[in-house]
Order: structure tokens, then sequence, then C-alpha cells
């Protein structure tokens, strides 16, 4: 009762935007539809149309509302581990393993570019941004916490993210993501080590040789 009373005095456009967001993680983007979307928010679809224009204009709503809360996490890294970047860096990795174990639909993000395939889809843009953002942000943070190959060790960290929010989707919490912070670990201390990074980079050398 006290979930709905504080529901209600949401502003309508609040209201449908939660909905919304909620419906799309639960079944997926595509298959919701905006009468769905207006049943659950209390109101009509006269009413959402007054508020987003399209059904497009919803989804990037919720995906953006999906990067402010993201926004605010960081805040709250900084504020927990103010000064200590490299403690920031590890509240990273167990904020993003309770995002793991603790949600087997994944990552709206990802499962929005996924559905939404045509290219010239406008939430695709959005979708681009805000990754892009906070993989930039997560690069700044490792460079902050004194790792010499910032962006290397910030491709590293996301793509094990993404890959274990997918695993946790499709073999459960025992598969590969169970591993999840011990990989994060081991790897942001392989870059830590200098005799390590000096292999890193006489790699490309090697190569190109």
């Amino acid at each position: 009762m006290v979930e709905e009373c504080a529901t209600t005095r949401l502003r309508p456009r609040d209201r449908i935007a939660g909905a919304a967001r909620d419906l799309f993680h639960r079944h997926g983007i595509r298959g919701i539809g905006v009468d769905a979307i207006a049943e659950a928010a209390g109101t009509n679809k006269m009413t959402l149309y007054r508020h987003f224009g399209s059904k497009d204009d919803l989804i990037i709503q919720c995906l953006r509302d999906v990067a402010l809360e993201a926004e605010h996490w960081w805040v709250e890294l900084e504020t927990d581990h103010p000064g200590d970047p490299l403690a920031q860096l590890h509240a990273w990795i167990a904020g993003c393993a309770e995002c793991v174990f603790g949600d087997d639909r994944g990552c709206d993000l990802a499962n929005a570019a996924v559905e939404l395939a045509e290219t010239d889809h406008p939430a695709r843009r959005v979708i681009e941004e805000i990754k892009t953002k906070q993989r930039n942000r997560l690069a700044n943070l490792c460079r902050e916490a004194g790792i010499a190959q910032a962006d290397l060790l910030a491709d590293t960290l996301s793509l094990l993210l993404e890959g274990a929010r997918v695993s946790r989707q499709s073999v459960g919490v025992e598969g590969p993501s169970a591993k999840f912070v011990r990989m994060c670990e081991a790897i942001i201390a392989s870059f830590q080590n200098p005799k390590s990074a000096e292999r890193r980079r006489e790699a490309p050398a090697m190569a190109a040789n």
C-alpha cells in the first residue's frame, strides 16, 4: 500500500517512464506495447503520448534514466572512497558483481541494442553515447589509480562485465560469471605488475617483427 501511494504521487511522466522501464526490463522492448505501459502507469494512451511523442521517445527516456542511475553510483563510489581511485576501482568491481549476480535479465542498454537492430534507430545512438561515456569514465579512474595502460584495462574490464552478464543470462550463476570478481582482481593485479606491463608493451613490437 505504501509503495502504491508513493507511485501515485509521482508526476504522470515519471510514472509512465518508471512503468515502461520495469516492463521493458522484464519482458523486452518488443514484447511490450504502449497500452500495457499506460495501464501499468495508471493512465491512458492519450496521456502517454502527451508526454512522449512516440514509443521510441519513451525508450530513449528509459535508457537515459539507466544512465542517470549509473551516474549517481559513480558519485557514491567517490564519496565512499574519497581521494582513493584504486579503492574506487575495486568498489566498482564489487558493485558490478552485485548487478551480475542479482539480476538475470542482464544490462538494459545491451539488451536494447540487441532488440533494436536497425542501425538508424534513434535509441542506438543514445546507447552508444552512454556506453562510451561509462567506458571513458572507467578509463579515467584506471588512469587516476596509476595504471599505465588505463585504456586497455578499462576495455578489458568492460568486456568482462558485458560477458559476465550475458553468461549469467545463458548458463546461470554457476557458470563463468561466478568468477567475475576473481578475474577482474587478477587482471588489475597484472596491470599493476611492472613485468607484466613490460611484456604487454613488447608484444606489439614482436608481432610486427
